[in-house]
């Protein structure tokens, strides 16, 4: 199959999953994908993606894709990047019939999140590590995944699954929140460690499973230098020039709830099956080469 045969298709056309879906048009790739219609920021962000060459559509729990069959019906690769809700992943909800019809189906993935694994602690998780969620959240990814495997066990459809660790890149990093004046506070708990992963090898990643699928599979995405917040957070502040805002302690910090969830988990992911298996060179190994390229 030659490369102008190619069809991606991206169920949530965010940061993570654009990023990608730009590399593998660079390559000459159709693309294509969804995005919520209900706000006027996605109406301008649609009018952008079109200008781009990617097509767009209208996509949400309560809206199903229009002809389904038919916009899949050429699809090679599928990324779904939408978070499941209570009631579930809405993408196998509405759409798991036409995904399981779709003839010329090489790849799929399915973006998750670390979060599965739940608190170690400080210890270090391997894809293969049992799972122990500390919020519903967490619970519900847990779910998504299964049913997305399932896919494979059921179809043969093969569903690759990524854990992604902290995302940061363009205009999302510590870099931005500081120069907004976002970040008051440094939170001060030592011992306690966050994985993260630059956009851009998020994409590296799934290019490189596409080119080794396994279907099945499951994959941590993060750099290989996990650290505490306040150390990045230091060194971003370092970067830009600017003293860094003052240590709290994490009893003391002001936080939002959604805030705190992220401070139940602690724990280092392990990132070494991307690399042996995948054969993945990251660009941004640490988050000290990923900030710099940033600023």
């Amino acid at each position: 199959m030659s490369h102008d045969s190619k069809h991606l298709f991206c169920f949530g056309l965010g940061f993570s999953a654009l990023t990608f879906a730009r590399k593998m048009q660079a390559k000459g790739w159709k693309v294509s994908g969804t995005i919520r219609p209900d706000s006027q920021k996605d109406q301008g962000k649609r009018e952008r993606l079109e200008a781009e060459g990617i097509v767009v559509h209208s996509f949400e729990r309560t809206l199903p894709l229009i002809e389904a069959s038919t916009v899949l019906g050429d699809v090679t690769h599928i990324l779904s990047s939408v978070p499941p809700g209570k009631e579930g992943d809405c993408v196998l909800e509405l759409h798991a019939a036409e995904i399981a019809k779709c003839k010329n189906l090489e790849w799929v993935g399915y973006l998750s999140t670390t979060g599965v694994y739940g608190n170690r602690d400080g210890g270090v998780v391997f894809e293969d590590d049992s799972l122990n969620p500390s919020s519903p959240r967490s619970e519900q990814r847990i779910q998504a995944e299964k049913e997305w495997l399932g896919l494979t066990e059921v179809h043969g459809i093969p569903v690759h699954v990524f854990r992604l660790a902290g995302i940061y890149g363009p205009g999302r990093s510590p870099l931005d929140s500081l120069k907004s004046g976002r970040v008051k506070q440094r939170i001060d708990k030592p011992g306690h460690i966050f994985s993260r992963i630059h956009v851009e090898d998020i994409a590296n990643v799934l290019d490189a499973s596409i080119k080794r699928p396994r279907a099945g599979r499951i994959y941590n995405v993060c750099d290989s230098a996990p650290e505490e917040p306040s150390k990045v957070t230091t060194y971003a502040s370092r970067l830009l020039g600017i003293d860094p805002p003052p240590l709290v302690a994490f009893d003391q910090a002001e936080m939002s709830p959604m805030a705190r969830t992220f401070w139940l988990d602690n724990k280092r992911v392990d990132n070494s099956r991307i690399i042996s298996e995948l054969g993945v060179k990251l660009d941004y190994p640490d988050y000290q080469s990923g900030l710099k390229s940033l600023l």
